[in-house]
């Protein structure tokens, strides 16, 4: 296994308007199997059909789910490039595939640098995976800021060594407007507004730091009667701040649609999200490129000379089935899409 280093610089954070995020599964709830379970794993090695000599990215290498079978689909002859922000994940990998050997490039970066990667290496896919979100190990560790059941620094980043701004720094300098913005904008929180007034008024008296004070401080904001039924009330709060701190729709954004240029002609791409932002984000940008013509339907004559460059392996997205949701609570909000780079087409930049 090659692995190689690069680092990950924030960016500013803002709260550009979005669709409201639609109610989230418990995404805290522990996993029926302890550790970490690959979602929609089967589903997604059917759809992209990963065959001996070609060449793969698993973009959100995490635990290694995704990459082991992928290694195991293209040997002989095939490579994996495995990619990951998260240097734990890194190092994990290190030890899990050390018999490996040349067929796995194991990269510390962003999916949304892939061609800082690909291209000195003359890469071109087959096969291109995302599994979004954050690991079962990332969730489970408190230190990580993730959770708020178990109580750690109030943290978030996927990258802890790079800089880049905390979960703290936001609750405790945005102003209120901007957070209660943020809250209801990426969390989709119906509450956004008293949650953020009571955060305001904590962090008066002393500044938050803490990932259990922040979900007990949540929980009181809102009126009991209408905590939500699924999830902790503090779910969604937690959900809107990993989103800016990671700037993960942002990622998203510019990695699928550098990966897509990076296909091969008749080269697969599946990305399983797991809440409503994310998967509106995938299903825009595979529509828009499997569309052979952009003009509005009352024009007769397409003057757009826009040419569809992917075609949809699925039209609706897959969901995981009743028995990996029973075994996996965590795969409850998954969604699979897919699609197929047509022969002789070149994606054009977003």
């Amino acid at each position: 296994m090659t692995t190689l280093a690069a680092g990950f610089t924030m960016g500013r954070v803002t709260t550009p308007r979005r669709p409201r995020v639609r109610p989230l599964v418990d995404a805290q709830a522990p996993a029926a199997t302890g550790g970490h379970t690959p979602v929609l794993l089967d589903e997604v090695m059917a759809l992209l059909r990963p065959r001996p000599g070609e060449i793969c990215l698993d973009g959100t290498l995490g635990e290694g789910g995704y990459t082991q079978r992928l290694i195991t689909h293209v040997l002989p002859g095939g490579r994996v490039l495995a990619l990951d922000r998260d240097p734990a994940a890194i190092r994990r990998a290190r030890d899990r595939f050390a018999d490996a050997g040349p067929a796995l490039w194991c990269v510390r970066g962003s999916f949304a640098d892939v061609e800082r990667y690909a291209e000195p290496l003359g890469l071109r896919f087959d096969v291109a995976v995302l599994d979004l979100g954050i690991s079962s190990l990332q969730l489970d560790d408190p230190e990580r800021g993730f959770s708020l059941r178990r109580d750690g620094p109030l943290d978030m980043r996927f990258d802890p060594t790079a800089g880049g701004i905390t979960a703290a720094a936001l609750v405790n300098t945005l102003a209120p407007d901007d957070l209660r913005h943020l809250l209801h904008i990426d969390g989709g929180e119906p509450f956004a507004g008293m949650i953020a007034r009571a955060i305001v008024r904590r962090r008066a008296l002393a500044p938050i730091t803490r990932t259990v004070e922040l979900a007990e401080l949540c929980a009181a904001a809102i009126p009991r009667a209408r905590w939500p039924r699924h999830i902790h009330p503090a779910t969604r709060t937690f959900l809107a701040l990993r989103i800016a701190v990671n700037d993960e729709l942002g990622e998203l954004t510019r990695g699928l649609d550098a990966l897509i240029r990076l296909l091969r002609p008749g080269g697969r791409v599946g990305v399983v999200s797991f809440h409503s932002l994310e998967d509106i984000a995938v299903k825009r940008l595979l529509t828009r490129l499997s569309t052979t013509c952009t003009c509005p339907p009352s024009q007769p004559v397409c003057t757009c000379a826009h040419r569809a460059t992917l075609s949809l392996l699925n039209r609706r997205a897959v969901m995981p089935g009743a028995a990996e949701r029973l075994r996996n609570p965590r795969a409850r909000s998954a969604r699979l899409r897919a699609a197929v780079r047509l022969p002789d087409s070149e994606p054009r930049p977003a």
